[in-house]
């Protein structure tokens, strides 16, 4: 009984000496309690072509319409020479317009012509007649004063003579004013012509630019005026252009000559454009601002058509996360040794669910993909591949 008390001190001694220390050095340590981390979908910070476009939409319309007008009144329309969707040139005759009543004024001032020159004739006849006797009677009066001043010729006989004289001077005044009204009634009556003239090559109402024929009121029979609905309307050169909407915070970064691509119900493939013109003012109800984009081959879509288009305003490769990565206020949770740290980023553009890092990570970085994941500054993950989608 004794030796087995002995024995137990030992132990109890041997444990409490130097030989504890070698007894937790041959024990292996036992494992630490297992820590789980949750395994978390990450992305990796790469390159990617980013495009910053801004998506506007609107109506199809002509870049000019040209309006087409009778440039006379009153004549009925004979002929029309040209029809909706007809492509026409400039010069071209859209439609004939009466001749019949130009005609006939025309003949009547042609007769008023020719009467008028013979009258100009008479005049120029007359003033001849008067230059005549006007120069004789100033001979006799230059007779007669040398007769009277050699006592062969009375006082009266001279007064006589001076006085014809005179007369004959007037009536060559006379004669030269009847020669002007009478020029002046060719003048007239050749203006009164030429006017004619001039309304008879207008009742071919021609196209005054290439261009597509928009629509036609014009109707045969009906009478030719410039003050109700035009006969034609024309689309300058059959150039079409897009009026599209556009956010008033997207306006502000428009500019004229950036290239667009334009979609329209049907098109196989977009059609190619470019800013022709950024209206300066924005729709007070609406806060949307209008951009004009010239279409580079409009002929696969029509006046009236909506379109919706993409206006490129930077393309680049850069450094790029998804968008669902992206936290408030800019941050995302980076993962490195299977830790997740929240990081403030710099932000560019946003394309196709990337967002643009201009700031803050670095080429094979890994981030959590979602940010609304249930991660917390500090956290043990297991980080797990996004798949593609």
């Amino acid at each position: 009984m004794m030796r087995v008390k002995g024995i137990a001190v030992l132990v109890a001694l041997g444990l409490t000496g130097p030989g504890m220390a070698w007894a937790e050095a041959a024990t292996p340590a036992a494992p630490e309690a297992g820590i789980v981390r949750p395994a978390i979908s990450v992305s990796t910070v790469g390159k990617q072509v980013l495009r910053d476009r801004v998506i506007a939409g609107g109506m199809v319309g002509a870049v000019d319409e040209v309006l087409v007008q009778p440039l006379i009144e009153g004549q009925p329309i004979e002929a029309l020479e040209a029809e909706v969707g007809d492509y026409v040139e400039a010069g071209q005759v859209l439609a004939r317009l009466s001749l019949t009543t130009l005609e006939l004024q025309r003949s009547q001032l042609r007769a008023g012509l020719a009467q008028a020159k013979a009258g100009v004739a008479q005049a120029e006849a007359g003033v001849l007649e008067a230059a005549a006797s006007a120069d004789e009677a100033q001979r006799v009066a230059v007779r007669t004063a040398a007769l009277q001043k050699g006592g062969n010729a009375s006082q009266a006989a001279l007064d006589q003579a001076l006085a014809a004289s005179q007369s004959a001077a007037a009536r060559v005044t006379a004669s030269e004013k009847s020669l002007e009204a009478a020029q002046a009634q060719v003048e007239l009556a050749q203006a009164q012509l030429d006017n004619v003239e001039l309304n008879l090559t207008r009742t071919s109402v021609v196209a005054p630019v290439a261009g597509e024929v928009l629509s036609r009121n014009a109707q045969i029979g009906g009478v030719a005026s410039a003050a109700g609905t035009p006969m034609f309307v024309l689309m300058k050169d059959g150039a079409l252009e897009l009026r599209a909407d556009v956010a008033e915070a997207d306006l502000v970064r428009l500019q004229q000559g950036m290239t667009a691509r334009v979609f329209t119900v049907g098109a196989a493939e977009p059609l190619r454009g470019h800013v022709r013109l950024v209206e300066p003012g924005v729709n007070s109800a609406t806060r949307l601002g209008v951009v004009r984009i010239a279409l580079d081959n409009a002929r696969t879509v029509r006046s009236g058509m909506y379109a919706d288009a993409e206006i490129l305003l930077a393309e680049r490769e850069a450094l790029a996360v998804p968008v669902s990565a992206l936290g408030a206020a800019s941050t995302v949770m980076l993962v490195k040794d299977g830790v997740a740290r929240r990081v403030s980023v710099e932000t560019g553009i946003r394309d196709n669910g990337l967002v643009e890092i201009t700031a803050g990570l670095a080429a094979g970085d890994l981030v959590v993909t979602k940010a609304g994941a249930f991660v917390r500054d500090g956290d043990q993950v297991t980080p797990v591949p996004a798949v593609t989608q």
